[in-house]
């Protein structure tokens, strides 16, 4: 019998900030794809791939942006956190320089303050991960 796994994904709450340093929100993204939402950006590891470069690189061809990953927030696993099918997503929090602009599977990308964040239009299970970002950011 084959052996069946999850698939693996990665995905990045990014904060970023202009050149001066002042916090200009974390990035947020339409996808393009089905299925549809407002959504962290992210994407799948490749074979042969670390999760940590799987991040940096779903980073920058979703959001244009270089990002340095600060820490791990958590991982999220729950098998019906995404409608397709059973996927595992390694979530960190990284930092970048700029403005993102959307790219590859993300139709817009936009930053949001926290005050901002459009609760009711987050896709997969992205209202419990920017939930334990928050909770997170309060202990800080």
């Amino acid at each position: 019998m084959p052996i069946q796994t999850p698939f693996l994904a990665t995905d990045s709450i990014i904060e970023c900030f202009d050149s001066d340093g002042e916090f200009l929100g974390i990035v947020l993204i339409e996808r393009k794809n089905r299925p549809y939402g407002t959504a962290l950006p992210g994407g799948f590891v490749e074979i042969g791939e670390k999760v940590e470069d799987a991040c940096m690189r779903e980073m920058r061809e979703e959001t244009g942006l270089r990002i340095s990953i600060l820490h791990l927030l958590g991982v999220y696993s729950d098998p019906k956190r995404d409608p397709r099918f059973h996927i595992v997503s390694v979530v960190y929090v990284s930092r970048a320089t700029g403005v993102p602009i959307a790219g590859d599977d993300a139709k817009y990308a936009h930053l949001f303050h926290f005050s901002q964040i459009p609760w009711k239009k987050l896709a997969f299970d992205h209202e419990k991960i920017l939930k334990d970002y928050l909770k997170y950011k309060e202990k800080c």
